[in-house]
């Protein structure tokens, strides 16, 4: 019997639009576990549609009475709750080295993405967001009329992070191995962010981890290349 899961989404004005890296991390994880889960688009402003979890972003699961948030501890829950389905991690001992990947792309991609992709975001979100988006990511990033000066090094600055990726990818298909696993999936996410947002074209068709990204985008019968995205970012 397929479990009733609900998950709250991040989306732009158009509900359709569902471009957290985040919850895209989850939305891969739920694929390989071969489930499915209600999406109820959520915006940022919308802080007591999630009040129930405790805090105030998403991803949010709930399944029945258990209620989780937070993308890696949805992924451990998914792992634990439904054991006898693919392992999103290969095995307990395999758990940590995911976890460590999903710190490096948390940490190191998203404030260089931040920076590409701001600008974009800001013209794609409900009318409602704005203020407190620009507000909130001005403290850290500075004014997102600015950003866009810094593209060409900041592109550059991503590439060259990339690079223990583009190491691994060039000699195996997956970052978990011969197939993907969660470590895949959140790296993977940050592409999406771009996917959905931005028409940047932000890696060389011959990275490997162009033909990674490919990979992903038809695994789970295309789940993520059918993502609704900004009208010319398939580039990205």
């Amino acid at each position: 019997m397929t479990p009733e899961l609900t998950l709250y989404d991040l989306a732009g004005a158009d509900a359709a639009l569902r471009f957290s890296p985040h919850c895209w991390k989850t939305h891969m994880a739920l694929a390989h576990k071969g489930l499915t889960a209600e999406t109820i688009p959520w915006r940022f402003t919308e802080k007591e549609a999630i009040g129930f979890s405790g805090q105030k972003l998403v991803p949010v699961l709930v399944h029945g009475e258990h209620v989780v948030s937070d993308s890696w501890q949805i992924a451990c829950y998914l792992e634990d709750t439904f054991p006898e389905r693919p392992s999103l991690f290969g095995g307990d001992h395999a758990r940590p080295l995911s976890q460590f990947v999903n710190a490096w792309a948390d940490t190191t991609l998203v404030p260089v993405l931040a920076r590409l992709l701001l600008p974009e975001i800001h013209d794609l979100i409900h009318d409602k967001d704005k203020d407190y988006f620009r507000a909130t990511r001005e403290k850290r990033f500075g004014r997102l009329e600015d950003l866009p000066a810094g593209y060409a090094d900041r592109i550059a600055e991503l590439r060259a992070a990339l690079l223990p990726l583009r190491q691994t990818l060039g000699k195996q298909p997956y970052l978990a191995g011969s197939a993907p696993g969660y470590a895949d999936y959140s790296v993977f996410g940050m592409f999406m962010w771009a996917r959905c947002t931005s028409p940047l074209a932000l890696l060389d068709a011959d990275d490997p981890v162009y033909a990674w990204r490919e990979r992903l985008l038809d695994a789970f019968g295309g789940l993520a290349r059918r993502a609704a995205v900004r009208p010319a970012a398939q580039a990205a």
